[in-house]
C-alpha cells in the first residue's frame, strides 16, 4: 500500500523531454505541498476554532485538495502545461477567496500571491509570471475597495489563531520559496553546464567551421585540379578529332607534290597553328629542304628554295640531326630563332621529325602566335601525326616508285611483245590467215584495206561491206582481223561487239601459242645443251673433249665447219680457247 501510494506521489518522467520532465516535477511537489497544506489548514482551523459544522472554508479547502488530486492524474497522463496553468489559477483564486469571504487576512493572501507569482514564472514562463503579476496588484486593490465599501469583513478572532494562521501561511511560503529558489538554483546550474556545453559545441563549431574551410579550400584545389585537368582532355579529345581529321584528309592521295600541300594546310586549319612547314632531307643529307606550307611567308619561302643546315641552322636543322622533338619558346635562348621576317608574328615553334624506320627523311616545322603554346602532351600527340605525315609520305613515295616500275615494265613489256610479233613473219613466213567456209589457208599477199579503217582499227564498216578490228597486246598492235560480208549485209552493232570481242580472244590465244613455242624451244635447247655437256664431260682428255664439243656443235647446228680459236694474251702467256 505505502510503495504504491510511494509510486504514485512520484514526479513523471518524460525521457524524451527534459524540460517536460522538470515542469513536471515542480509542478509535483507543488501539487502534493498545497493539498497537504489545504488539509492541515482545514484540521488545524476546527481544532483551533472549535468548528464543529461545515462553512465555506471546509469547502474552499476541500475544492482545493480535490484540484490537487486532479492534478496529480493530470500530471501522470502527460498534461504538464495545462496542470500548472489549473494550479496557478486555483491557488491564486482560493488565496483571493478566502481573503474575501473574511476566513482568511487580507495581506496573508498577499504573501501567498507572491510565491504564486514565482510558480507561475518557473512553470509557464515569464509571461505568465507578469500575467500573474498584474492579476494580483488588480484583485488586491479589488479587495481594499471593497473592505472600505464594507462588502468583506475583517476576521475578528484571538490572537493565538491569528498567530497559527501566520504561521502556517508563512510555512507554506516557506515552503514554496525554497522550492522556488531551489528550482531556480537547479535552473541556474542547468544554464552554466548548458553554457559549458554551448561553449564546448562552439568550439566544436568553430574547429569543424576551420576544417569546414580547410576542405572547402581543398575542395576548390580540387576544383581547379579537376577544371585543369578537364580542359586537357577536352583539349587532348580535339587534337585527336583534329588528327582524324587529317588523316583522313590526306589518305589517298598518292602523288607527294599534292600530298605535302595538302598535308600543310589540314594541320594548320585543323588546329588552327600560324605557320606548318614540311621539311625532307636532301640525298646527301646536308640540309632540310622546304616542300610545302601553308603560310603566306612559307610560301615566299618556298619561291626562294629555303633550306636550313642539318645540326646547325634552328631548331629543325637540330632536329634534323637529333631524331628528337624539341619545343621552342619566346623566352630564354631559343628566341633567337623567331627572327624571321617572313613569319614575325611567331612565339612559339615546335619541331617534329619525320622517320622511314629509324632513318631521318624530314621535319614536321610548326609554329604558333601564342606563348608557351606548346606542352609535353602536345608533343606527345602531335608526335602521332607526326607518324601519319611519315607514313603517307612514304606511301606516296612507294607508289611514285611502283608507277615508274610499272611504266618501265610495260613499256619493256610493250617492246618486247612488238619485236617478238615483228620477228614471227619473217621466221615463220606467213603473214597472215586466209578463212573461208570449211577451210583454213595461209595468206601469200597483204589485204587490201581503206585508208581510214586500216589507220583507226574502230571497227567500222567500210563501204564494200569489210569490218577490220584492230588486234592489240598490251597496247601494241600484233595483226588485224578482217571480216568481209555477203555482198548487200549489213553488220549491226551485236555483231560488230562479237567481233571485237573474238579480236580479243585471238590475240591471248596467239601470245599464248607464241609464249607455249618459245617455252618449248628453250627447253629443247636446254635438253640439246645438257646432252652435248654430259657427252664433253664423259672424257678426261682435253683434246677429246674439244673434239667432242665440236663434232656435236656441227651436229645440232647443222654446221659444215666449227672451228676453236685459241688466244694469246700478251704480257702473261696465257691462252683462252
Amino acid at each position: 500500500m505505502l510503495k504504491s501510494l510511494l509510486k504514485f506521489l512520484a514526479p513523471p518522467v518524460f525521457p524524451d523531454d527534459e524540460d517536460k520532465t522538470r515542469k513536471a516535477r515542480y509542478a509535483n511537489v507543488i501539487t502534493i505541498v498545497f493539498g497537504l497544506a489545504a488539509l492541515g489548514f482545514e484540521t488545524a482551523t476546527r481544532i483551533v476554532r472549535g468548528y464543529t459544522d461545515f462553512r465555506v472554508l471546509d469547502f474552499v479547502m476541500l475544492a482545493l485538495v480535490v484540484a490537487m488530486s486532479l492534478g496529480l492524474v493530470m500530471l501522470r497522463r502527460g498534461y504538464v502545461n495545462l496542470t500548472s496553468s489549473m494550479l496557478v489559477v486555483v491557488l491564486w483564486a482560493t488565496s483571493n477567496a478566502l481573503a474575501a469571504s473574511g476566513f482568511g487576512i487580507r495581506d496573508t493572501s498577499f504573501i501567498i500571491n507572491f510565491p504564486i507569482i514565482l510558480m507561475a514564472g518557473l512553470l509557464l514562463g515569464w509571461q505568465a509570471a507578469g500575467a500573474m503579476t498584474i492579476l494580483t496588484i488588480l484583485s488586491g486593490f479589488s479587495l481594499a475597495i471593497a473592505e472600505q465599501q464594507g462588502l468583506i469583513r475583517s476576521p475578528s478572532y484571538s490572537v493565538i489563531s491569528f498567530a497559527a494562521d501566520m504561521m502556517y501561511v508563512f510555512g507554506v511560503n516557506a515552503v514554496l520559496i525554497y522550492l522556488l529558489i531551489t528550482g531556480l538554483e537547479n535552473e541556474i546550474k542547468r544554464s552554466k553546464a548548458s553554457f559549458k556545453e554551448l561553449e564546448r559545441v562552439n568550439l566544436n563549431l568553430n574547429q569543424a567551421q576551420a576544417d569546414l574551410q580547410k576542405r572547402n579550400a581543398e575542395l576548390i584545389q580540387r576544383g581547379l585540379e579537376l577544371e585543369i585537368a578537364n580542359e586537357q582532355v577536352r583539349r587532348r579529345a580535339a587534337q585527336f578529332e583534329a588528327l582524324s581529321q587529317v588523316s583522313h584528309a590526306i589518305t589517298g592521295i598518292r602523288e607527294l607534290e599534292t600530298l605535302l600541300p595538302t598535308i600543310a594546310n589540314a594541320i594548320s586549319e585543323r588546329f588552327g597553328f600560324y605557320h606548318v612547314g614540311i621539311f625532307m632531307l636532301d640525298e646527301a643529307g646536308e640540309y632540310a629542304v622546304l616542300l610545302a606550307a601553308n603560310s603566306e611567308g612559307g610560301k615566299r619561302m618556298l619561291e626562294r628554295k629555303h633550306r636550313l643546315r642539318v645540326g646547325e641552322q634552328g631548331i629543325v636543322g637540330a632536329v634534323a640531326a637529333s631524331g628528337l622533338p624539341r619545343i621552342a619558346l619566346d623566352v630564354g635562348k631559343d628566341a633567337v630563332f623567331f627572327n624571321n621576317p617572313d613569319l614575325p608574328e611567331t612565339r612559339s615553334e615546335m619541331a617534329l621529325p619525320l622517320k622511314r624506320g629509324e632513318r631521318i627523311i624530314g621535319v614536321l616545322d610548326i609554329q604558333s602566335k601564342e606563348k608557351n603554346a606548346f606542352t609535353e602532351q602536345d608533343v606527345q600527340t602531335l608526335s602521332l601525326l607526326a607518324e601519319q605525315v611519315s607514313l603517307a609520305i612514304e606511301n606516296a613515295r612507294l607508289f611514285d616508285e611502283n608507277r615508274r616500275a610499272l611504266a618501265e615494265y610495260e613499256t619493256i613489256s610493250r617492246k618486247s611483245t612488238r619485236e617478238a610479233w615483228a620477228r614471227l613473219p619473217k621466221r615463220l613466213n606467213i603473214i597472215g590467215y586466209h578463212y573461208k567456209p570449211g577451210v583454213v589457208s595461209p595468206l601469200r599477199s597483204p589485204i587490201e584495206l581503206t585508208e581510214s579503217v586500216a589507220g583507226n582499227g574502230a571497227g567500222s564498216q567500210t563501204e564494200t561491206n569489210q569490218v577490220v578490228v584492230p588486234i592489240e597486246l598490251r597496247g601494241e598492235r600484233i595483226g588485224t582481223l578482217v571480216v568481209q560480208s555477203p555482198v548487200g549485209q549489213r553488220w549491226d552493232a551485236d555483231q560488230l561487239d562479237l567481233i571485237k570481242a573474238v579480236a580479243e580472244r585471238v590475240a591471248l590465244s596467239a601470245e599464248n601459242a607464241r609464249l607455249f613455242e618459245e617455252t618449248t624451244a628453250r627447253a629443247e635447247r636446254e635438253q640439246l645443251v645438257s646432252e652435248i655437256t654430259g657427252k664433253i664431260r664423259s672424257h678426261n682428255d682435253p683434246q677429246a673433249m674439244i673434239q667432242t664439243a665440236i663434232n656435236e656443235l656441227r651436229k645440232a647446228l647443222g654446221a659444215t665447219r666449227v672451228e676453236i680459236i685459241p688466244q694469246t694474251v700478251r704480257g702473261n702467256d696465257q691462252h683462252k680457247a
